[in-house]
């Protein structure tokens, strides 16, 4: 049942504001403002007043949006009871980072026992995708690291934990007879490590904003730059003496090669579930969405 189109109405009645629906849909301000003319001209009267770049809702269009509304509605029920029949049903997930699949992993096994024909469909993607992924609808829930809950609503968003994100070294590196375990304050960093590799991940993610920040706020303009989009690869690297790096805590690992430091002040980012607006869940997705919330409890 494709309601796409239903979709784009509602937002433009919500956003009052046809450049702001279209960063919500994430579709382009020239292709909603036509499907908006032609569905006007198929009804032969306009469903908003444009006044100073702000729309609002003329008499037919308050009943076009009622009766939306009511559709989504059927529709959020029909797939319900559809997935909730002997309990079999489909569940997509995406996931950014190690700790999700970890997590995953863990939950996975008596999810199935309680729900052995439902599917969970598992996909690793970056976070700019994923959250394409969600604000489109084409994914029903993310388990992702994020710097804040922008561009979602509140609603949609459940904070799992606040992870600190720490600083790696090799084992052996000089600077370790200096400072073996206590925090590095920011200042530190190009004094330390001005000539180091600094390994970054791929752009868009968490981590790589917050290293941006952290070379901005220390002026730390690293000699060599390298770039890659897998948290293992970059922690053997700096386990091998070829860089240095910030990494999640969840990621910490292999300590007898690799060095991690807190840094002063604390670097965290945000691990949340995130689901996509106009899921009416099964009580197997639930069921899901409940193990993962206490994932950390």
């Amino acid at each position: 049942m494709d309601t796409r189109y239903l979709t784009y109405i509602l937002t433009i009645a919500k956003k009052e504001n046809m450049t702001k629906a279209a960063e919500e849909l994430f579709v382009s301000q020239s292709t909603l403002s036509q499907y908006l003319s032609k569905l006007e001209s198929e009804l032969g009267t306009p469903l908003f007043y444009r006044s100073k770049g702000r729309l609002t809702l003329t008499p037919a269009g308050s009943l076009y949006i009622e009766a939306a509304k009511k559709v989504m509605s059927i529709k959020n029920v029909l797939y319900q009871n559809i997935q909730n029949i002997d309990n079999r049903g489909h569940i997509t997930v995406g996931v950014t980072s190690q700790f999700g699949l970890d997590m995953l992993t863990d939950i996975i096994p008596a999810f199935k026992s309680q729900y052995p024909d439902i599917i969970i469909e598992i996909s690793e993607t970056n976070l700019p995708s994923l959250t394409k992924m969600i604000l489109e609808e084409s994914i029903d829930c993310g388990i992702m690291a994020m710097n804040e809950i922008s561009p979602f609503s509140p609603d949609q968003v459940s904070i799992l934990k606040k992870e600190e994100v720490l600083f790696s070294i090799p084992v052996n590196h000089p600077y370790r007879k200096i400072n073996p375990d206590k925090p590095i304050g920011i200042r530190e960093f190009a004094k330390n490590f001005g000539e180091e590799n600094i390994l970054l991940s791929k752009k868009g993610s968490t981590l790589r904003h917050l290293t941006d920040m952290i070379l901005e706020d220390a002026g730390w303009i690293p000699s060599t730059v390298c770039e890659t989009n897998s948290i293992s690869t970059t922690r053997s690297m700096v386990a091998m003496g070829i860089g240095v790096t910030f990494i999640s805590e969840s990621c910490s690992s292999d300590r007898e090669h690799v060095a991690y430091y807190s840094v002063e002040p604390t670097l965290t980012r945000l691990n949340a579930l995130v689901t996509r607006k106009n899921w009416v869940q099964s009580h197997a997705s639930q069921y899901l969405c409940d193990s993962i919330k206490n994932y950390f409890h």
